[in-house]
């Protein structure tokens, strides 16, 4: 009778164990990522590195023409820029090996127009080697850029351009150690210096490269090597220069489409439901308004309010965030940008200070099987191997998380076990207030990182509901969090006669200054709008009235108002428009359309005065889809409407990717009137637009 009870005790106490081994682990579902797509996906933020000619020439693209002399920076340090990365947080940097213009930063063995042929380190010096070496020193990865498109090679749309690009690929796969993203860029043929040939070039990208093969050369010397970027890559372009993804984000691609041209660029920012490869999103942006660095911008870096918008819209959006540090002269990454950088990264890190899920009661209305291995629990013990799963047929569930009393949260992350593939298709968040149940959250997407921003609220409970998914639903982490309040800096706008109006968020006082100085509770306060309509430098921060919280500083510069500018003549348009161009608003816009005989158009402008300018700025059309972007222009100055001097003509470069405010300089003159003449669009169309048209004052 005892041998009987202690069978029958020890088959009971084994069946559980029994059961448990039973249960399958789910089965991938759809495209998943390979192994060096998870590496990538969890570096998240990295660097780019723009330097090269163009720093020197103060261009964003070169044509092609200008001397490796010109190349000579005076403190170059590799280490800096790398210590700045590591200091913010970023696991890598990818460098500009090679823009448009052909220039090298490599004494590459396949041209001489490189480093070796710069007066810097009289031609013994190798940034990217440099840059290798200080990646190594601070435990960073190393990325390159090599653009495909060089407006310098005289070879170039023909065959034998393509192996000297495909040489110039091993020289960087082979001798700077293993590089974990070859980044290529989409901008392929047109105008150029060709080795003197000085004309346009127009290639088929996809066939041209014939990236099948250059891909196969990649891999066969660089196998750790991500390859971003046009042809079969394995992580995408996010679609816009602005860092930001869509609210949707799926991490996958119909890249079959895309490679036959039928994917516009536009879908990237979402990516596609029914992809059939996984191609993940990465979303660049500088944080000053160009890509190389320009003196102009010292003053112009992205405010603190719109990188930490940009930093939630790209990691928060299922995508890694690739943010530029242009290099200055010197060789360094300028102070401003540092400083604005440590700004963002303190702003972050104390949105995400406490975790306030790990030490709830969490459950979960269906678990695999029942099963121990797949408990909602796993959502909170910080392992990134383990995760919540639901029964294969389950495609709707809900996970609670149970306070011991009321929390106030104003973020949540979750995150996919992606390893089995992107399944969640909608979901909800729910937050139990004095006892009932309210909505605060209808998303679509989770994929490798979901990050929301809601209005704080105080809840005894959080509800995390799967209303829509592929497959059975796989979450491997959930995270809330109550972020300090963050106020936003106030918006500073001045009109053509010299009207100076701000703006803050309601409740929140504003002081500024206009000697340059730093604003302060002892600064002047913002009473409603008054006139100023001398050149000044503008300085505000906005004060939360209830918890005495500081914005960011809003800096502007004017020159003297525009109270006696006046379009003289256009030469096409509606004439009752034309003066929305100097009105002192870059939201309003003047379109005019050409004739089809001549596609030229140009305005002239009466500043009423005679100043000393040293350059000019163009504002595209800011709102609409098609902004009728100019492409090429002339600039010409005169003090009588007469006699004119051409002071600056060329390509806004890159316009297309980035239409903001496009800013040229010239030598100081002396000027009353402006000419600005449209020599094409972007798009080669018959329709100009101008948001805004301001001169640089010394």
């Amino acid at each position: 009778m005892k041998n009987i009870f202690l069978l029958l005790s020890y088959f009971l106490i084994t069946i559980p164990i029994c059961s448990q081994e039973l249960v399958k682990s789910p089965q991938p579902f759809g495209p998943l990522p390979t192994q060096k797509q998870m590496d990538w996906h969890e570096m998240e933020f990295y660097a780019f590195v723009h330097f090269s000619l163009n720093t020197f020439t103060n261009k964003e693209w070169g044509y092609g023409d200008e001397s490796p002399q010109l190349f000579n920076p005076t403190n170059l340090d590799a280490r800096q820029w790398a210590r700045i990365a590591k200091e913010a947080g970023m696991k890598g940097i990818i460098l500009v090996a090679k823009h448009h213009d052909g220039f090298c930063l490599w004494p590459s063995a396949y041209t001489e127009r490189s480093v070796k042929n710069s007066p810097w380190k009289n031609g013994k010096g190798d940034v990217v080697k440099e840059l290798a070496t200080a990646c190594k020193d601070y435990g960073l990865k190393l990325g390159l850029y090599l653009s495909p498109w060089d407006r310098n090679h005289a070879q170039y749309g023909k065959s034998e351009y393509i192996t000297y690009f495909r040489n110039q690929l091993k020289e960087l796969l082979t001798n700077y150690g293993d590089v974990f993203e070859m980044w290529f860029d989409g901008a392929n043929g047109g105008d150029g210096y060709y080795g003197g040939a000085n004309e346009t070039r127009k290639i088929n990208t996809l066939e041209y490269y014939n990236w099948d093969e250059t891909y196969k050369l990649i891999y066969k010397t660089a196998p750790k090597t991500l390859v971003w970027g046009v042809g079969p890559s394995e992580a995408r372009w996010i679609g816009n220069e602005e860092g930001r993804a869509g609210k949707t984000n799926w991490s996958l691609l119909r890249q079959k489409d895309e490679l036959a041209g039928k994917v516009h660029y536009t879908e990237f920012m979402s990516g596609h439901e029914d992809g059939e490869k996984w191609v993940p999103g990465e979303a660049d942006v500088s944080i000053r308004p160009g890509w190389f660095y320009h003196k102009v911008e010292d003053d112009k870096v992205r405010p603190l309010d719109e990188m930490v918008d940009i930093y939630y819209e790209s990691i928060g959006r299922n995508a890694n965030l690739l943010l530029n540090l242009p290099v200055d002269r010197r060789g360094l990454v300028h102070e401003n940008d540092e400083a604005r950088l440590k700004e963002l990264v303190a702003t972050i890190k104390t949105d995400f200070k406490t975790e306030l899920l790990a030490g709830t009661k969490v459950s979960a209305n269906n678990v695999r099987g029942k099963s121990a291995l797949f408990t909602a629990k796993n959502v909170t013990d910080g392992d990134k191997n383990t995760y919540w799963a639901t029964d294969d047929n389950v495609k709707t569930a809900s996970i609670v998380f149970d306070f011991v009393k009321p929390v106030a949260i104003n973020r949540i992350l979750l995150q996919e076990y992606i390893k089995l593939g992107q399944r969640i298709k909608a979901f909800t968040v729910e937050a139990k207030i004095d006892g009932q149940w309210k909505t605060i959250a209808n998303e679509t997407t989770i994929g490798y990182k979901r990050i929301l921003r809601i209005d704080r609220i105080t809840a005894s409970a959080i509800k995390i509901n799967i209303t829509d998914s592929k497959a059975g639903i796989v979450i491997s982490n959930i995270e809330a969090y109550n972020a300090p309040t963050f106020v936003r800096a106030p918006e500073i706008q001045r009109d053509k006669t010299g009207n100076v109006t701000m703006k803050s968020e309601e409740g929140n006082s504003i002081y500024y200054t206009i000697d340059g100085s730093k604003p302060s509770l002892k600064s002047t306060l913002y009473k409603g709008v008054f006139k100023y309509n001398k050149a000044v430098q503008i300085k505000a921060i906005a004060i939360s009235k209830n918890e005495n919280i500081s914005s960011g500083v809003t800096t502007v510069k004017y020159g003297i108002s525009k109270e006696k500018w006046k379009v003289v003549t256009a030469s096409s348009g509606d004439m009752n428009l034309v003066n929305k161009i100097i009105d002192g608003n870059q939201d309003t816009d003047w379109n005019f359309r050409s004739d089809i005989n001549n596609l030229t158009q140009e305005v002239v402008i009466d500043m009423g005065a005679i100043l000393k300018i040293n350059g000019f700025t163009y504002v595209p059309q800011q709102v609409g889809n098609n902004l009728n972007l100019i492409s090429k222009y002339e600039f010409y100055t005169s003090l009588d409407n007469i006699k004119w001097t051409i002071q600056s003509q060329g390509e806004f470069s890159n316009i297309k990717n980035n239409p903001v405010e496009q800013v040229k300089t010239f030598p100081e003159t002396k000027a009353r009137y402006l000419r600005f003449v449209a020599k094409s669009t972007e798009e080669n169309g018959q329709t100009f637009s101008i948001g805004e048209i301001n001169v640089i004052e010394k």
